[in-house]
């Protein structure tokens, strides 16, 4: 019996186990190193995750194609790290470690280089460099007069020197060239140093508790919006660097980093890297290998960016906490702000949570004493809390939306200087396109089912049809396909039908719209927010504008459509809306000129917009803990979800109903469902659930430890494609 020592591969696929390969020599020191094995016909690349006997002794097995790696990737703390994300969300290591990986190193290439390629002027570009027009390209031909400058570090100064280079090249007059210098502890590279402000008191409060926080220490820095949170991120990060360690950033959106990236680099006088999917997979590879090195200092990064190596750890900020972009929603299912607490614990460092409007997981575990409570609860620099206004609606004639008053109000602010930001969370031009004869509805064919139909959204001022879940795109019929009547017409508003209307009414103004459909190239936020400057102008825009976004000018906030949220049937329903209430309105008065916030309504009475008008963010967090409480809802109890999908209806349903069977009797966890989901199809397929809750997280994931290797092995698992959602954020 063959009990030699072989490699136990870790690979990205959807089963939860190890994979046997013979190795010439099985070396411990191979564990976290890539290595390319054969799989079936296919050749895959995956990641040692043990060295030890054989599953099966004496089995057959197929021999390792390649080592890809002379030292591992994974090691230490991440390595751990990861294998404690795998076995809390229950999902395959092999699938967990590939998810943490850039796509370029997920493929087999080499980790880059430690001397990167950077830009450099040619002989051409330094003698024409005087005789160049304004732009881009003679700025560019400006910073590299000096000398070559790494790609690195250009990209961390700015996201719009690639285009630039491209034209210098094209003419001769700049090239690529290999870096001597490392572009992140070269002090040649680093920018100048801005002066702090003086913080507040309460700012120095919380900058002392960061500074005194020895080895891990959750704290949630609890501030109103405008309050300066970003000056305490600044202050605990240059503290950080001064002890010679690294921070990683963490931010919601892609549209946040240019304007947290500006600052961090007029401040903290070293290269901030970047890590988003905006980013190609060159970029976000050496970005990875430079925080590898510990040649990375401070990384400002989405989602993803939780996964970044950091073998010299001081801090980990994750602004905006209660976001909920935060959660992955499909593959592997994490929450990054609670990985982002996994591994500070690991690393024994620092994590500090930011938000105006904390998550009330979060809140609950301030005021049980897990965290630390910083509060700020004073804007910056004197700037003064908005005017909050809620707009009774009810029998007022309505313009694609937008009351008289509402509008009396833009063309006021407008007058005196300042900027509007018209706020309406939902894009396109309008949701519904009717029939007004038959009363005919377009739906989208792969997301509808006949109880329950689901609209297609309509773009382009009625020129096409999209929806919003598959992405499913047609043209607008020329005539309603049920009954041949012209009366085709969009119902409802959207961002698109409110920049229609804004144009045609306030056309002395630039009128801006901002969604995902107009800010879909690489740092089109950021160029669209600089054609607005400091004129006087109007924002039309989503929740993208609610993130963070320092808007100086802007004196107006209206925000249309506060109705949709107030009545549904998801737990967290409330909570959502309040912050993206308290977030939007954040953006009003941020500087010296006072702010106004009008919220256009059909339900002033409503308990949620009364109590956040008269008593804030945290008065309806309060109220709202208590009700959570007395239902058995998070934070006060710990959910699961198992979703199915299929083509047809009966096997998500018919596998978890076998699913439920592996559940039913086990003490401390109540089990719902099956049942179909509260959107039942989707692209084309029939979706089902089976919610699983618990009062003690053990329970919870004994009763998974238990059942899920079982479920791998039913028949109606092959029929369906399921997945386990471990702390979710949506039941959808």
């Amino acid at each position: 019996m063959s009990t030699d020592p072989v490699l136990r591969v870790a690979l990205p696929v959807p089963l939860p186990r190890l994979f046997d390969y013979r190795v010439a020599r099985a070396d411990p020191a191979l564990v976290g190193c890539r290595v390319q094995v054969p799989f079936g016909s296919r050749s895959l690349v995956g990641v040692v995750a043990e060295v030890g006997p054989p599953a099966v002794p004496d089995a057959e097995l197929r021999p390792v194609e390649a080592v890809l790696d002379p030292v591992p990737l994974f090691h230490g703390e991440l390595l751990a790290s990861l294998r404690w994300l795998a076995r809390y969300t229950h999902a395959p290591l092999g699938e967990v470690l590939a998810t943490a990986l850039p796509a370029a190193l997920r493929r087999g290439e080499p980790l880059p280089e430690a001397v990167p390629w950077g830009w450099g002027l040619t002989e051409a570009g330094r003698t024409a460099l005087p005789g160049l027009r304004a732009g881009r390209p003679r700025r560019l031909a400006e910073r590299l007069a000096a000398g070559p400058v790494p790609e690195a570090v250009l990209a961390a100064e700015g996201e719009d020197w690639r285009a630039a280079a491209r034209a210098l090249a094209r003419r001769g007059l700049a090239e690529r060239v290999r870096c001597t210098a490392d572009p992140v502890v070269s002090a040649a590279s680093a920018p100048p140093v801005a002066a702090a402000p003086a913080p507040t008191p309460e700012q120095q409060a919380a900058i002392a508790a960061v500074r005194a926080a020895h080895g891990f220490a959750p704290l949630l820095l609890d501030g109103v919006t405008g309050s300066g949170k970003t000056e305490v991120y600044l202050q605990a990060i240059a503290d950080c660097l001064a002890r010679g360690r690294q921070a990683l950033v963490l931010v919601p959106e892609i549209g946040l980093t240019p304007q947290t990236l500006a600052r961090f680099r007029a401040r903290l006088g070293v290269p901030v890297h970047v890590l988003h999917s905006g980013l190609n997979d060159g970029e976000r590879a050496r970005v990875w290998a430079a925080a590898w090195r510990g040649q990375a200092r401070v990384v400002v990064g989405t989602r993803s960016a939780v996964f970044t190596p950091l073998p010299q750890a001081g801090l980990i900020v994750v602004d905006e906490e209660h976001d909920g972009s935060y959660k992955q929603q499909d593959g592997i299912r994490y929450h990054a702000r609670d990985f982002a607490l996994v591994r500070g614990k690991a690393l024994e460092v620092p994590v500090l949570l930011g938000s105006a409007t904390p998550s009330l997981e979060s809140l609950h575990n301030a005021q049980a004493g897990r965290y630390a409570h910083l509060r700020l609860s004073r804007r910056a620099g004197g700037a003064q809390a908005p005017t909050v206004r809620v707009l009774d609606v009810r029998k007022r004639p309505l313009q694609a939306g937008l009351s008289p008053e509402l509008l009396a109000a833009i063309e006021a602010a407008l007058a005196e200087g300042g900027q509007v930001l018209v706020f309406r969370n939902r894009r396109g031009y309008a949701p519904v396109l009717l029939c007004h004869d038959c009363g005919w509805s377009a739906q989208c064919r792969r997301c509808s089912t006949p109880e329950r139909g689901s609209a297609l959204t309509v773009h382009g001022a009625g020129r096409r049809l999209q929806c919003h879940h598959c992405g499913a795109r047609a043209p607008v019929p020329a005539a309603c396909p049920a009954c041949g009547g012209l009366a085709l017409q969009p119902q409802g508003v959207g961002t698109e039908r409110l920049e229609e209307l804004l144009r045609a009414r306030f056309a002395q103004v630039p009128v801006l719209r901002a969604d995902r459909g107009s800010t879909r190239r690489r740092d089109a936020l950021e160029a669209l927010l600089a054609r607005l400057g400091e004129r006087p102008g109007i924002l039309v825009g989503t929740q993208m504008l609610a993130k963070g976004h320092d808007l100086p000018h802007l004196t107006l906030v209206a925000v249309v459509g506060v109705d949709e949220g107030l009545f549904s049937a998801d737990f967290r329903a409330g909570e959502k809306l309040a912050q993206l209430l308290v977030q939007v309105a954040g953006r009003a008065g941020r500087a010296q000129r006072p702010g106004t916030v009008v919220l256009q309504t059909h339900h002033p009475e409503h308990p949620l917009l009364r109590t956040l008008v008269h008593g804030g963010y945290h008065a309806f967090a309060e109220g709202e803990l208590a009700q959570r409480e007395a239902a058995g809802f998070p934070p006060f109890a710990h959910l699961a979800l198992l979703r199915a999908e299929a083509k047809h209806a009966e096997p998500p349903l018919s596998f978890l109903s076998a699913a439920r069977a592996r559940f039913d009797g086990v003490a401390g966890v109540e089990v719902h469902g099956p049942l179909p989901a509260p959107m039942p199809r989707r692209a084309g397929l029939h979706r089902a659930q089976l919610l699983l809750a618990a009062s003690a997280r053990g329970a919870l994931h004994a009763a998974l430890d238990a059942a899920l290797p079982t479920l791998h092995t039913l028949p109606e698992a092959r029929r369906v494609r399921w997945s386990l959602d471990v702390d979710p954020v949506e039941l959808t």
